[in-house]
């Protein structure tokens, strides 16, 4: 008999051109939560796909309570009581809450879905979670952090032993961190086993027991969750990162993006600055406060009622997206897989979407040069991939934000708005893409970054704007730009207190 609730033992995987797994080794106890640590692209999905059926292991083992598992399907996991939350929630929008909830196993009387059990069953377990939503009310009308509420609650439901949490966080402001923290430590004494994946190291210490770190598809380091932070960089990377925000700042030169009174109204009003070449400018503020909405009016992509943007000196026509990107305005948004690349497509196809028709030839697709070209940029960037043919989905998620970074590269974009560039990403390819910004600066480009990680807009910033409420509400040099003075703009509009100052996303950055 064994203490273990679950045990892997020499795991191994390969895809074709690529080895995700080669022999990982790791075991769960009843009532921890163990941190599943390492770099994208390190085997950390492959291995909770493996636990939980979608993935079948080519050799190697996994126990559950002491026994031989043969994890088939999803089904399968469900009867071993293991459930996995996945970073791309596995939910119906066009569904009600409860019908989400129990998708698949309806509470019945006399043969027919029994809706008021269902919803009184599905109340409790939102109640379990501390979710203030109807389960009547229609999940597209819920935001992304209730959604991820709502999956915990549906494995909750299915009486999970085992919960696989894959970076749970991501999209969580810091109250509902708060929350969802006490929602694991209940859940551990209960005694659910609890696997959870996070790239924000100060987590760990806060809910872990024990970390596991996996780096190029082996499990390399069992340590304790209190493991110092350049400790647990050391071992996930292979090497220790000296400078975690390695801004190289460039001396600022001429004005390439200008926006004057930029408004639409009900979502943003009267937004004017400019980014000059040579120079990263952070644009922060809380959730709600019109970030990315003034990036995608910008880059055209929504429209606006008044104001104007200027690249070089030349006005933008508004809502036209193929007017920016004619004038050198690039976009990387926040939401990668939905708007930046096309998963299905291969790595070579995504980096030549912007730069496909400029370099056709009478209609005719310049695919040798795009090949080419296609391979430089992707050797530039470092990215992991078994080759040029690769699905864009198949990649890491780092590598597919180098992906979505890389086409705007090879089309020289001299604006580049950067929206959540390093959300999801490991600190290793943070870094990588810190040192693009700086090469891209160096050389005259101006970059708008957008970002929830206050430690990293700090650290990577020339300047400082600040939203609040659709409106900027300041504006900040480096040197003057610490957490406490952004904070004070971010919760500030029209000279009063943001209603709800403990819905910041930057009470606990990923310093």
């Amino acid at each position: 008999m064994t203490d273990e609730i679950l045990r892997v033992r020499g795991l191994r995987k390969a895809f074709p051109g690529v080895v995700a797994l080669d022999g990982v080794d790791f075991d769960l106890r009843p009532g921890e939560v163990h941190v599943l640590l390492g770099e994208n692209g390190a085997g950390k999905s492959t291995l909770i796909k493996a636990l939980s059926g979608a993935h079948r292991p080519d050799s190697g083992r996994i126990e559950v309570d002491g026994s031989p598992a043969d994890i088939r399907s999803a089904a399968d996991a469900e009867r071993l009581g293991i459930a996995t939350i996945y970073q791309e929630f596995n939910l119906v929008p066009e569904l009600t809450v409860a019908e989400n909830l129990f998708l698949g196993r309806p509470p019945r009387r006399f043969g027919l879905v029994d809706r008021r059990a269902m919803e009184r069953a599905a109340a409790e377990l939102l109640a379990r979670v501390g979710v203030d939503a109807s389960p009547r009310a229609r999940m597209a009308d819920l935001g992304i952090a209730r959604m991820q509420m709502v999956e915990i609650a549906k494995a909750l439901g299915r009486d999970a032993r085992v919960l696989i949490m894959d970076e749970p966080t991501a999209v969580l402001t810091a109250g509902e961190v708060d929350t969802l923290f006490e929602i694991v430590g209940t859940l551990r004494e209960r005694g659910v086993a609890i696997v959870f994946i996070t790239h924000h190291l100060e987590e760990i210490p806060r809910l872990g027991d024990r970390v596991t770190v996996l780096r190029d598809g082996r499990s390399v380091a069992e340590v304790p969750a209190d493991t110092p932070e350049d400790e647990l960089v050391r071992l996930m990377v292979g090497r220790p990162i000296d400078e975690r925000y390695p801004r190289e700042r460039a001396d600022a030169g001429a004005p390439l993006l200008k926006v004057s009174g930029l408004t639409r109204d009900g979502v943003f009003e009267d937004v004017s600055f400019e980014v000059r070449a040579g120079e990263v400018v952070g644009l922060a503020g809380l959730v709600g406060a019109g970030r990315t909405e003034v990036a995608r009016a910008i880059f055209g992509a929504d429209p606006y009622d008044r104001g104007t943007v200027t690249v070089d000196g030349a006005a933008l026509r508004g809502g036209d997206v193929h007017a920016a990107m004619e004038a050198g305005v690039g976009l990387v948004p926040e939401d990668r897989k939905g708007q930046g690349l096309v998963l299905g497509a291969d790595v070579q196809e995504n980096l030549g979407l912007v730069t496909l028709g400029p370099t056709s030839r009478g209609g005719i697709v310049d695919r040798s040069g795009q090949r080419d070209r296609a391979a430089g940029i992707a050797a530039k960037l470092n990215v992991r991939m078994a080759g040029l043919r690769q699905e864009a989905g198949t990649l890491s998620g780092g590598n597919q934000q180098k992906v979505v970074i890389g086409k705007w590269l090879l089309a020289d974009a001299r604006v580049l708005i950067l929206d959540e560039p390093t959300r999801g990403i490991d600190v290793g390819a943070k870094v990588e893409i810190y040192r693009l910004i700086n090469s891209l600066t160096a050389s005259g480009h101006a970059v708008l970054m957008i970002s929830s990680d206050l430690p990293e807009v700090l650290g990577m910033s020339d300047r400082v704007l600040v939203m609040a409420r659709g409106r900027l509400t300041g504006e900040l040099p480096a040197d003057e730009a610490t957490q406490d003075a952004v904070m004070a703009l971010a919760l500030a509009a029209n000279g009063t207190e943001h209603e709800h100052p403990e819905r910041s996303e930057y009470e606990d950055g990923d310093a």
